[in-house]
């Protein structure tokens, strides 16, 4: 299983505009593509300096689907994102493969 996690800090300025438009559009669209499993969208709880800073946090099953999405929608998901919020955010982006989980 792949966990590609997706960190971004935003301009307070359009922080809410941003968080909105990530769950009605982005997330949703990356979601359509068929190689996720599952989302989620985080609050990153630390010192920031005149932003906030989320965790969008995906799920895969293998390494094959996180490829396939990287090489076939992600430019283009990626595109949208920085033409709407040019200059307002900073990303970056990790895979992680999952040893284990661990469950209630």
């Amino acid at each position: 299983m792949i966990l590609y996690n997706v960190t971004v800090s935003i301009d307070p300025e359009v922080h809410e505009e941003w968080i909105e438009w990530m769950r009605s559009e982005h997330i949703p669209d990356v979601m359509k593509t068929g190689h996720f499993e599952e989302a989620r969208i985080a609050r990153v709880h630390a010192e920031e300096q005149g932003g906030y800073t989320f965790a969008i946090g995906y799920i895969c099953k293998s390494q094959e689907q996180y490829d396939n999405y990287k090489k076939e929608h992600a430019p283009r998901l990626q595109a949208e994102h920085a033409s709407k919020f040019a200059g307002k955010f900073a990303a970056f982006r990790t895979m992680l493969t999952v040893i284990e989980e661990f469950k209630k």
